[in-house]
């Protein structure tokens, strides 16, 4: 966990050379970090890893979100994706993004992510933490 942290305070320092590039660590039964590029402030495609794994059971995900709400404090969205090497599958995440400061950067989320896999389905929850490092984030 203290790498993790270490990670993302590394990005923090670097913010002004990634305009809308930005970062997630999702806390669930399946834990991942996310790193993601918002395209015109609506459509998100990501890239997930597993952690707190070893690494031959890493997995990785790959997701295309798209917010259908789009305020100043929160952001609600819907996407697709798949997932490979452990509970290989299918994907749809649903969620918020919260954010409850002046710097709209950084803030906190929440997702519901149905993973259907092998004929079965199993619906992962998750919470964490999200900073982007836009150059203007005071939407």
């Amino acid at each position: 966990m203290r790498k993790l942290l270490v990670l993302i305070f590394c990005f923090v320092s670097i913010n002004s050379s990634f305009a809308q590039f930005g970062v997630s660590i999702h806390q669930s039964n399946l834990p991942f970090i996310g790193f993601n590029y918002e395209v015109a402030d609506r459509f998100v495609p990501e890239l997930r890893l597993g952690v707190d794994t070893n690494l031959e059971n890493m997995s990785v995900e790959a997701v295309a979100t798209y917010q259908f709400i789009n305020k100043k404090d929160v952001e609600v969205y819907v996407g697709l994706g798949g997932r490979a090497n452990n509970i290989a599958g299918l994907v749809v995440p649903i969620g918020a993004h919260f954010f409850p400061f002046s710097s709209k950067n950084f803030g906190f989320h929440i997702e519901l992510a149905p993973i259907v896999y092998e004929g079965s389905t199993i619906v992962r929850g998750s919470w964490g933490i999200r900073y982007r490092f836009k150059e203007n984030g005071n939407r």
